[in-house]
């Protein structure tokens, strides 16, 4: 097989070709993610004792950041069922083991990940009216029943709800209303307990197809994910996936931005001197230094996003759950963010009205790029979890915004 960063290159186009339309139509993108399942990438971070291609983390990011220069829509898709199954794949057993997790999860987690590997699509759910994504703070809830758990309750924004094979469920145990409440994962078959509900007509990121999902599931005892309070623990303790994992679609997003920037700007005609003489030159808009200076700051801005992913990708890989490692993480989720919305304005700007018309790249990019710096946890959030790191505050005391 390919490598899976080239795998990724050359779907791009492909994807950047039907962009325009499922933008257009806020409609799930199947035929992007049926040649991405084709690919074998749905199996990218499955080991490979289990069918996959045995990724970490770093490759992850360099494949998000390839699928987003076509489609930053398919890409945060792609990132949500990367999230379970990297999330499943990166805890070591022995780590498991050590923060409690029975011995039935790992066969659980290899028969979920063994699925991936051979083209099950799975998205998280967690985001809820009034709540947002802060874990802590959930109103979904679960009960034992029956050998397994009922799960109850309705999320607001679930990316391709009604598309996918399942769902990673964030949910208290019923009857828990503290902060400290028993926060557990579930993963939810797609079916009668799991049912799309809503519209969704967003400014940006439309393609997501990102309704609410209403839940009203009974499931078996194994969709448990590790044991019972895992969520915040992992939130806390590992938040790779949960942070800079949109980071890569971010940054791939604002390459995006540059890219067709510079092709609009060497294309366009524009008169470059002045007096009713004078004839439109293609690429004329290049000579102005307050547009090369634009051009100049987006791509150092978008290098210094790169390289702040790749080293919390490094990190990662290397270190996880080491509080410096974690703070790569935030920084990176936080550069991407700020950085694609950022450089999206300033080169729609160099470019002129005409970058903005339907159905060029650059105004659905705009719009999408839009969308990074409040994508959980926000830019603010991310902002203060450093620099709560920074003065040396107590990651929990020291700061009245808790990220999860």
């Amino acid at each position: 097989m390919a490598d899976p960063v080239t795998i990724a290159e050359r779907l791009a186009p492909r994807l950047a070709q039907r962009a325009a339309g499922y933008d257009l139509e806020a409609a799930f993108p199947q035929a992007d993610i049926d040649d991405i399942r084709q690919a074998g990438l749905l199996a990218l971070l499955v080991p490979e004792r289990l069918g996959g291609l045995g990724a970490e983390f770093a490759d992850y990011a360099r494949v998000a950041m390839a699928l987003a220069q076509g489609s930053g829509a398919t890409a945060l898709l792609f990132n949500m069922h990367a999230s379970v199954t990297g999330a499943l794949a990166g805890v070591p057993d022995e780590l498991a083991r050590q923060l409690g997790a029975p011995e039935e999860f790992f066969d659980s987690r290899d028969r979920i990940l063994r699925r991936a590997a051979e083209g099950a699509m799975y998205g998280v759910a967690i985001t809820e009216r009034r709540v947002g994504s802060r874990l802590s703070v959930l109103q979904t809830s679960y009960a034992p029943e029956g050998g397994g758990y009922q799960i109850t309750g309705e999320k607001s924004v679930c990316s391709g709800a009604g598309f996918l094979d399942g769902y990673l469920v964030a949910a208290r145990a019923e009857g828990r209303a503290d902060a400290d409440a028993q926060i557990s994962y579930f993963l939810v078959p797609a079916g009668a307990g799991a049912v799309a509900t809503g519209e969704w007509d967003p400014l940006g990121m439309r393609a997501t197809a990102s309704r609410g999902l209403r839940l009203d599931a009974r499931v078996p005892a194994d969709a448990l994910i590790g044991f019972e309070g895992l969520a915040l623990l992992l939130a806390y303790a590992l938040p790779q996936w949960l942070v800079a994992s949109y980071a890569a679609v971010y940054v791939g997003l604002a390459q995006s931005a540059l890219a067709h920037a510079v092709e609009h700007l060497r294309g366009r005609e524009a008169v470059a001197t002045p007096g009713p003489a004078a004839e439109p030159q293609r690429g004329a808009l290049t000579r102005l230094a307050s547009v090369r200076a634009r051009v100049g700051r987006a791509d150092a801005q978008i290098e210094a996003a790169r390289a702040a992913l790749e080293e919390a990708a490094r990190r990662v890989d290397l270190d996880p759950g080491k509080p410096e490692t974690n703070r790569a993480v935030y920084r990176a989720k936080l550069l991407a963010g700020d950085v694609a919305m950022d450089i999206s304005a300033s080169l729609c700007e160099a470019c002129g009205l005409g970058a903005l018309s339907r159905p060029g790249p650059l105004e659905r990019i705009f719009r999408d790029a839009r969308c990074g710096a409040v994508m959980p946890p926000s830019s603010d959030v991310c902002a203060d979890y450093l620099g709560t790191a920074a003065l040396g505050l107590d990651q929990f005391t020291g700061t009245d915004v808790r990220p999860w």
